[in-house]
């Protein structure tokens, strides 16, 4: 494994557990009210795009940690739409 790819776990690691918090937080206090809408899904999109690039160039690092962004990113925007304008649901 080169240094490169080395790196990109690593940073693939940092980045993409940074959400693993606020995932846990927003479900844990069924409050995403001051989460934007906008960011959560300009951040799916995004991550979409990052993989498919990642899988055209066989680049092995982007795809793993873009399926696990994908993931975060993706229960981040359905716990804002379950619990973004109210905080918790009744």
């Amino acid at each position: 494994m080169s240094f490169g790819e080395i790196m990109g776990l690593v940073a693939g690691l940092l980045t993409t557990g940074s959400f693993v918090p606020q995932v846990i937080r927003v479900y844990k206090f069924k409050s995403a009210h001051d989460i934007s809408l906008m960011f959560s899904i300009s951040f799916v999109v995004g991550t979409i795009l990052w993989l498919a690039y990642g899988i055209n160039d066989g680049l092995l690092p982007v795809i793993i940690w873009n399926v696990l962004a994908f993931i975060f990113a993706a229960a981040l925007l359905i716990g804002k739409i379950i619990y973004g304008r109210t905080g918790r649901r009744s």
